[in-house]
């Protein structure tokens, strides 16, 4: 079976009312926040990062509308005050188009994102990863696909969010084999797999959860085999203009810095505990 990833397209007019228009509608455009220098260059010791804005406890939307917090907002300010430079974190809108300010240079750096072959045609990886992640698979709780392995999918109608990745692997056997739905947000996918508008639903582990808590759902599960586990890296466009090896060195410096000393424990404790705060 050769299906391949299939967009969502206009069967997703039913499900106008959710609030993903409402977040795109506050987003930024990431190249108007960059301070420019007395000669009209970049100043580089100022930079705009982004990230995925459905991803708690590691980002989510400030009440503002425009910035985005959690652990990797944390984690990447404490990267800027090592290597002397301000990292702002601001809300670009949704992850794919996130990526596309990458790929145009009109945002610096992603504030976590997984490694793929396509992804190194427009952004540089800092190493090491400053967090693992565990993609699992959802489905609601009277169904039980019985998965243990990728092939359990074959011919099972799934769900994920667009232009997300779970590993280079999975992702080229998801495009070869499986049947899987793009919708906008997480919110969106986790509320469609709680009406059976989908079998299963593709995502990390924390941030499901958080997202289902909050909403409330309640008739959905995860399994405990892993689709993949994955590290979570800072990234910095190819279009930047700031994009120097000087600037990465000293970026580079920080993040082996602030990963030796285990920073990211304490950030996801207080993100954790900020979401539920912020949610409530």
């Amino acid at each position: 079976m050769k299906s391949g990833i299939v967009p969502l397209g206009m069967a997703l007019g039913i499900m106008a009312s959710f609030a993903f228009g409402a977040n795109m509608a506050s987003a930024t455009d990431g190249v108007e926040d960059f301070v420019m220098a007395a000669d009209g260059s970049r100043d580089c010791t100022h930079l705009v990062a982004s990230g995925n804005p459905d991803y708690p406890p590691y980002l989510w939307i400030s009440k503002d509308g425009h910035t985005l917090e959690g652990a990797a907002t944390q984690f990447i300010k404490r990267v800027g005050e090592l290597s002397g430079v301000d990292i702002r974190v601001v809300h670009s809108g949704s992850w794919g188009r996130v990526q596309q300010h990458m790929r145009d240079g009109t945002i610096d750096l992603i504030a976590g994102a997984f490694l793929t072959v396509p992804r190194l045609d427009y952004m540089d990886y800092f190493y090491p990863a400053f967090q693992g992640t565990r993609t699992v698979i959802w489905t609601r709780d009277n169904l039980d696909l019985n998965y243990r392995q990728w092939s359990d999918l074959v011919g099972v109608e799934g769900l994920t969010v667009i232009n997300n990745s779970f590993g280079q692997n999975f992702d080229t056997y998801a495009r070869e084999n499986l049947t899987i739905r793009e919708v906008p947000s997480l919110e969106q996918g986790l509320k469609m797999l709680a009406l059976n508008r989908g079998e299963y639903l593709i995502y990390e582990e924390f941030p499901g959860k958080a997202f289902a808590a909050r909403e409330h759902i309640q008739n959905i599960r995860s399994y405990p085999i892993p689709v993949s586990t994955e590290n979570l890296y800072l990234t910095m466009s190819h279009q930047s203009a700031c994009n120097t090896g000087a600037l990465r060195g000293r970026i580079a410096k920080a993040v082996f810095k602030l990963v030796s000393e285990g920073v990211m424990s304490e950030l996801l404790e207080a993100g954790i505990r900020d979401w539920g705060e912020t949610t409530n």
